[in-house]
């Protein structure tokens, strides 16, 4: 059993270059997919757009990031998703905090547990680059990305 938590930052269109500059700084490589790579058809808007980002390094440095659907690239806009949880939308959250485990039973465990009294984002369920992905905002107000370690073509 082997889990890992990641500081996932959220961008209003920029994750790319944010990606690339932090691959500048700390080395490693960028792994991306974007909207249009998950299904998204290619003429709509935004599926150029980062879905699922990161930069690891062989340090262990690791941090994700993606751009919020629908949001502008004005970091100051506040256009994007509908979501809204005890009274903020999800783009007015700088980062997510993202664990990722294993296997989906073990996922599961945490997911249960952090769901207990949060507000549901995104139900746990197979999505099209894992085995399981679920967001949720918990009882102390950090919104969670959960999902399960896959192989990911970048």
């Amino acid at each position: 059993m082997t889990i890992a938590t990641t500081t996932h930052l959220n961008f209003r269109g920029t994750a790319r270059q944010a990606l690339e500059f932090y691959q500048s700084v700390f080395g490693g490589d960028v792994t991306l997919a974007t909207y249009g790579d998950v299904g998204m058809p290619a003429g709509v808007p935004g599926a150029d757009k980062v879905v699922f980002g990161q930069v690891e390094n062989a340090d262990g440095f690791r941090l994700m990031a993606y751009d919020i659907p629908g949001a502008s690239d004005d970091p100051a806009g506040t256009a994007g998703t509908t979501s809204r949880e005890n009274g903020m939308t999800l783009t007015d959250r700088a980062f997510f905090q993202s664990l990722r485990a294993d296997s989906l039973d073990e996922l599961t465990g945490y997911w249960d547990a952090l769901a207990e009294g949060a507000s549901i984002v995104e139900s746990l369920a197979v999505s099209a680059w894992s085995p399981g992905f679920g967001m949720l905002t918990d009882r102390f107000g950090v919104t969670w990305v959960l999902d399960v370690r896959a192989e990911y073509a970048g």
